[in-house]
């Protein structure tokens, strides 16, 4: 599995959507100016999001993005998978055609089955967790912190 910036912005961009499209749809300029994220790079990846049938789009005045799908219908390995190359970390792509291997015998690398494993142990743990985890646990971390600061009110002297 590759972890790349596509796919840690896809998620992170999914999480303020679904926080938010209880409100009608959701912008990209809204997400790219939460996030901080370039909205030309969100446009390319709710294409992709888009084209998986994640989110759905609505045209016109008050347009946006909404999920396709119910939040804990959707995992973070759908997202990644969406928006990036297939989740891989071995060094051959999967087809054994490993570096540092004897090609013309056919013969993997000494690791590939190391990761190959990590590869579907991955896929296992970000198929476990849903968008719908991953909202519920930053509303938690908000909460948190709404009640450190009324606990502990910031004081200016």
């Amino acid at each position: 599995m590759r972890l790349t910036t596509k796919g840690r912005f896809a998620v992170t961009a999914m999480i303020d959507l679904a926080m938010r499209q209880d409100k009608g749809p959701v912008t990209l300029a809204g997400i790219s100016r939460r996030q901080e994220i370039s909205l030309s790079y969100l446009e390319q990846l709710f294409g992709k999001l888009r084209r998986h049938e994640i989110v759905e789009s609505v045209r016109g005045p008050g347009g946006g993005y909404n999920l396709a799908r119910r939040p804990e219908d959707v995992t973070v390995a759908d997202i990644i998978i969406a928006v990036d190359e297939p989740l891989d970390a071995t060094q051959c792509g999967g087809k054994g055609n490993c570096q540092g291997a004897d090609h013309e015998a056919g013969l993997q690398c000494m690791t590939h089955d190391l990761w190959s494993t990590l590869n579907a142990k991955m896929v296992e743990y970000l198929d476990s967790v849903s968008l719908k985890d991953l909202v519920d646990q930053q509303r938690h971390k908000a909460a948190e912190q709404r009640v450190v600061s009324v606990v502990r009110p910031h004081v200016v002297v």
